[in-house]
């Protein structure tokens, strides 16, 4: 299961050494400041207002109590234990067992984010590299697999750029909220 990675750890990348590690409930400014970093995202309503914080708190502790799931944040330089400082990226690895592909396992990356201010500057790939080396050791996975909004084509070419292929078309029904 995703609990059991071996955090945290340290990932090389242009702009220095990453410290990846588990979010904590301490990060959740830092969280909602990476969610909210992009225009993309804050036309879906991330936008970092404080009269979310209940909800991405909710989130975050779900996130944090899932045996299949893990939210990773990643610390550029002189972080400090226990608090936001250096938190520059972050992602969600949640692990799904299968049916398919003979009963695969795989591996899915979501809420990929990369702070606009490092953005750029290879933390992204070395982040992505570090999930897909580790993905079958850490996780038992086969196959890494991650969605990406149609308006992100820089994202798209990234990807593609790691050795991802746009094989699927994906589709969201959002449920309407009363």
């Amino acid at each position: 299961m995703i609990a059991s990675l071996a955090l945290p750890v340290t990932v090389p990348s242009p702009a220095g050494e990453l410290r990846l590690r588990g979010a904590r409930e301490a990060d959740l400014g830092a969280l909602m400041g990476l969610m909210s970093d992009d225009a993309v995202s804050r036309s879906r309503g991330d936008v970092a207002s404080p009269e979310d914080e209940d909800a991405y708190r909710a989130a975050l502790l779900a996130l944090m109590q899932d045996p299949a799931n893990a939210l990773i944040v990643a610390e550029l330089g002189g972080a400090e234990e226990g608090g936001e400082t250096g938190i520059v990226a972050t992602f969600q690895l949640t692990l799904i067992p299968g049916m398919a592909r003979r009963g695969a396992t795989r591996l899915l990356v979501e809420a990929v984010r990369v702070s606009s201010s490092v953005r750029s500057g290879g933390i992204g790939g070395a982040l992505m590299r570090w999930v897909m080396e580790s993905a079958t050791q850490l996780t038992g996975a086969e196959l890494v697999q991650l969605t990406s909004d149609v308006r992100r084509p820089d994202a798209h070419r990234f990807y593609e750029r790691l050795g991802f292929t746009g094989s699927h078309v994906g589709f969201k029904y959002r449920i309407p909220q009363e």
